[in-house]
C-alpha cells in the first residue's frame, strides 16, 4: 500500500530540519536499506533509508528546504501497485487532483527557472556559512571558458554537498555549470575547486594578488569590508546551537579548573618510534586522546555525567575530539578509546575529522561520551582553560608542547618539551579531589606512555 515518507526526528531539541538533498528520483524503484535523502542538522548529516522495497512516486519536498518533524516529503508505493494509489495520495496531501500532481511532476522535470534555483541554492545548509550574495541573473559563461563540460539537461536536479555550495558562492561560481563527480553527479568541494581552477586559468584578466585568502581552518569565512563599511553576516545554525550550547554550559555547569606541567619526552620518543615503522603514522594528539581514555578506565568514578534525576556512570571510555572544521566546531565522540590500539585510534580520529569538514558526521557520532579533549597547541596557545561540552563532565584543553625550564626526577634542573594541561569539571558530578586524582592518572600515562600500547 502506498505510504507517505515523512521527516524523522533526527536530532532530539529540534523541530525542523533541513532537507539538504535527495538521492532519488521519482520513478525509481528502491530495497530496503537503499539511502532516499540526507538531512543536515545542527552539526551533522543524517541519512534517511527506506523501511522497505519501494518504488519513489513523488517527492513532494525539493532539496534545500527547511521541514518541520513528521510533515510528508515523499509518496512511496510497494513495487507492481496501481500508480493511481500512490497519485490519490499525494494528491490528498497537495490538495491537487491527480492529473494536476503529475502535470506539476512533469513540468517540474521540464523547466527550473533562474529563480527557483537561485533560491535553492540562497536555502543553503544549516552549517553552512554564510555566503555573499549573488547576483540576481546568472551570468552567461564567459567566451573564454573551456566548452567541454557536460551540459545539463533542462530542468535537471543539482546535487551538491553544503561544504560544495558554501564554496561556489564564495568562489561566484553556479552550480548548475560545475560538472558532479559524486554519486547521481554530486558537486562535491574537489568539483567546486576543480571548477575554480579551471576558471581562475582561463578567465582575463587574472587574478589579482589582492583577492581575498582563504579562510584558516575552523574560522568563519568573513567577506571583504570596506573601511569605515560595518557589514551584517547573519548566524549560521551550526554558529547559533555552538552559542547556545555553550552559553548554557557557562550558566548551568559550575565548573573548576585543574592545571599540570608534562614533560612530553618520554611521548614524543615512542611516537618517533611507532612512526619509524607504522604504515599509519600517529600524531602527539593521537596519543593524548588514549590516554585520555585509558585515565578514565583507571578512575571509573570520573567517567561520569550529570542529569538532573540521576548520575549516568559510563562502561566504556568515549571520548569526543574538537575538530575545528570549515563548518565550525564540532565535537565527534570516538568510542571505546580504552580497547582501540593506537593506529586505530589514529584513523578513527583522521576519519571523523575529515567527514566533519565535510558535513558527513551522524548525528549519534555526536552524542555520548563524558570528556572532551581539546587541543589548541599546533596554534601556538601555551595553555587555555575550556567550556565543558555538555552534558559531559570533562574536558581537557592542551596547549603547545615547548621547551622550558624543568626540574627532573634527580632534582636537577634541566630543558624538557613540556606541554600545560588544563582540566575543565563539572563540580556537580566530579568533586575537586576526584578531578586530581583523574589527571593524576593521565599524567602518569604521559610520563610512561608504553601503557598506551599494552
Amino acid at each position: 500500500m502506498a505510504s507517505l515518507l515523512r521527516m524523522p526526528g533526527v536530532s532530539a531539541d529540534a523541530d525542523t530540519a533541513l532537507l539538504e538533498s535527495w538521492t532519488v528520483a521519482a520513478g525509481e524503484t528502491v530495497s530496503r536499506g537503499a539511502v532516499l535523502a540526507t538531512v543536515e542538522t545542527d552539526k551533522a548529516m543524517v541519512e534517511i533509508e527506506a523501511e522497505s522495497d519501494a518504488v519513489v512516486h513523488t517527492l513532494l519536498v525539493d532539496g534545500g528546504t527547511n521541514v518541520a518533524v513528521g510533515d510528508p516529503i515523499a509518496v512511496l508505493a510497494e513495487p507492481g501497485e496501481d500508480p493511481s494509489i500512490a497519485a490519490n495520495l499525494a494528491a490528498s496531501v497537495t490538495g491537487a487532483q491527480p492529473s494536476a500532481v503529475e502535470a506539476a511532476e512533469q513540468a517540474a522535470d521540464d523547466e527550473v527557472t533562474v529563480a527557483t534555483i537561485a533560491v535553492a541554492e540562497d536555502m543553503q545548509a544549516p552549517d553552512a556559512e554564510p555566503a555573499p550574495p549573488k547576483p540576481a541573473p546568472p551570468a552567461p559563461p564567459t567566451p573564454s571558458a573551456p566548452a567541454a563540460r557536460p551540459a545539463r539537461r533542462p530542468g535537471e536536479r543539482i546535487f551538491s554537498s553544503p561544504l560544495a555550495r558554501r564554496l561556489a558562492a564564495e568562489y561566484g561560481l553556479e552550480l548548475a555549470d560545475i560538472p558532479g563527480t559524486g554519486p547521481n553527479n554530486r558537486i562535491t568541494k574537489k568539483d567546486v575547486e576543480a571548477a575554480y581552477a579551471d576558471a581562475a586559468h582561463h578567465a582575463a584578466p587574472p587574478i589579482t594578488p589582492s583577492a581575498p585568502k582563504p579562510a584558516a581552518a575552523g574560522a568563519a569565512p568573513v567577506p571583504a569590508v570596506e573601511p569605515g563599511e560595518v557589514k551584517r553576516i547573519p548566524h549560521t545554525r551550526l554558529r547559533r546551537a555552538i552559542a547556545s550550547r555553550l552559553q548554557a554550559s557557562k550558566q548551568t555547569a559550575p565548573h573548576f579548573y585543574l592545571t599540570r606541567e608534562l614533560d612530553l619526552g618520554p611521548l614524543l620518543e615512542l611516537r618517533a618510534q611507532i612512526n619509524a615503522d607504522a604504515e599509519v603514522r600517529v600524531s602527539v594528539n593521537d596519543l593524548l586522546v588514549k590516554a585520555a581514555g585509558l585515565a578514565l578506565a583507571k578512575v571509573p568514578e570520573a567517567n561520569v555525567s550529570w542529569t538532573e534525576e540521576e548520575l549516568l556512570a559510563f562502561g566504556s571510555s568515549d571520548v569526543a575530539v574538537a575538530v575545528a572544521s570549515e563548518r565550525g566546531l564540532v565535537t565527534p565522540v570516538i568510542r571505546g578509546v580504552e580497547q582501540l590500539g593506537i593506529t586505530q585510534l589514529s584513523a578513527a580520529i583522521k576519519d571523523a575529522a575529515g567527514r566533519a569538514g565535510e558535513g558527513r558526521l551522524q548525528q549519534r557520532e555526536l552524542e555520548g561520551g563524558s570528556l572532551t579533549v581539546s587541543n589548541l597547541g599546533m596554534f601556538d596557545v601555551d595553555e587555555f582553560a575550556a567550556i565543558l561540552n555538555p552534558p559531559q563532565s570533562t574536558i581537557l584543553a592542551i596547549g603547545s608542547g615547548k621547551p622550558r625550564p624543568w626540574v627532573g626526577p634527580d632534582g636537577q634542573l634541566t630543558v624538557a618539551t613540556t606541554c600545560r594541561i588544563t582540566a575543565s569539571f563539572d563540580h556537580r558530578a566530579i568533586d575537586g579531589a576526584l578531578g586530581a586524582q583523574y589527571l593524576q592518572a593521565f599524567s602518569a600515562l604521559i610520563a610512561r606512555p608504553i601503557q598506551l600500547l599494552l
